[in-house]
């Protein structure tokens, strides 16, 4: 598949000495990449130096393998969606999505087509005479969104566009979006802190940390495989214990795994809440007491006090937790682990 857009090597350091190092990777033509990480993580700089608001220290931009270091922002094949939807108050909705078509020269009939048939992409169809106050902040955003697709971008760039809403309505633009990016098979960027908005929309993830990439993957790699411990606590829910390497296995006082990292000494145990299994006192596996039962929906959490192990969170379904109770001594046992060298904590 086509490399639509190449950041070869890219640095910028700020006099706070915060920023971005080595940064390098590749989105194909299609794909919905996400840079995911905490604020200050450097995933801004980043999406702000593709669309040429920074000016990198070193390295290379390059879209459809042409580099464009040396272009403002109105001279790039990109688009930034923002977080703020940034649109003219005194103009109505048809205004606002004509305005850059306007100043690039186009026609009148073709920019009225494209208004039509953009409206209709973004579902708000008819609403060309509204004004930005008269539409609620999900109808805006995606006015803000039509706007940026109107433009035909070689690489559509948002940053965090859904964190002003509700959940609900977060849920539906995430869904919208893809439905979007599927019908047009356009380039994008993503900015989020939000893990479970990556996981959701996302054919890649980047995961950042202090300016440097911590790991690139597919959604469900970054789930079940973390390459650090960073990585493994960032992304979803996880229980950590400690545990030592004695021999060619990993143990957790009675319990031991295989050392398939060739691991040694000390080691971090990650266990996903999923991945444990809860069995009568009198069985294998370490001793808990539970402490407390939350039926979230679906599913129940079940918190557990492993004494010199700490709290551990199960997920379990709502229906085999019925006859569980707090204070209920039980053992656990884990069906999956990762382990990590303790001196990455």
């Amino acid at each position: 598949m086509t490399i639509q857009l190449s950041i070869r090597q890219l640095a910028k350091r700020y006099k706070t000495g915060e920023g971005i190092s080595d940064i390098s990777f590749d989105v194909k033509k299609g794909e919905l990449v996400t840079l995911l990480g905490p604020s200050g993580c450097g995933k801004t700089t980043v999406l702000r130096s593709i669309g040429g608001f920074l000016d990198p220290d070193s390295g290379d931009i390059l879209i459809e393998q042409k580099s464009v270091l040396q272009f403002p922002p109105e001279k790039r094949p990109t688009s930034l969606v923002f977080q703020g939807y940034n649109l003219w108050p005194h103009m109505n909705v048809y205004e606002n999505l004509a305005f850059g078509l306007k100043i690039r020269k186009v026609k009148k009939d073709e920019i009225r087509r494209s208004v039509t048939d953009v409206l209709q992409l973004v579902r708000l169809p008819g609403a060309e005479k509204k004004y930005p106050s008269e539409l609620s902040g999900g109808q805006q955003q995606r006015i803000a969104l039509a706007r940026s697709l109107l433009l035909k971008p070689a690489v559509l760039l948002l940053d965090e566009p859904f964190s002003a809403l509700d959940a609900k309505l977060r849920h539906e633009m995430r869904e919208e979006l893809r439905e979007i990016q599927a019908k047009i098979g356009l380039t994008m960027v993503f900015v989020t802190h939000d893990q479970e908005e990556a996981l959701s929309i996302s054919d890649r993830i980047i995961v950042m940390n202090q300016g440097r990439i911590e790991q690139i993957a597919p959604p469900q790699e970054i789930y079940d495989e973390p390459k650090s411990l960073y990585v493994a606590r960032f992304i979803g829910k996880m229980n950590f214990l400690k545990g030592v390497v004695i021999g060619e296995r990993i143990h957790v006082d009675q319990l031991s795994f295989p050392n398939i990292d060739k691991l040694s000494g000390q080691v971090s145990l990650a266990v996903r809440p999923e991945n444990i299994m809860m069995n009568e006192a009198a069985g294998e596996g370490l001793s808990g007491e539970i402490k407390q039962i939350m039926v979230l929906g679906h599913y129940a959490e079940v918190t557990i006090d492993l004494n010199k192990h700490g709290i551990i969170k199960v997920f379990k379904p709502r229906d085999s937790v019925k006859e569980l109770h707090a204070k209920q001594n039980v053992k656990v046992t884990f069906t999956k682990i990762l382990a990590y060298q303790t001196e990455q904590l």
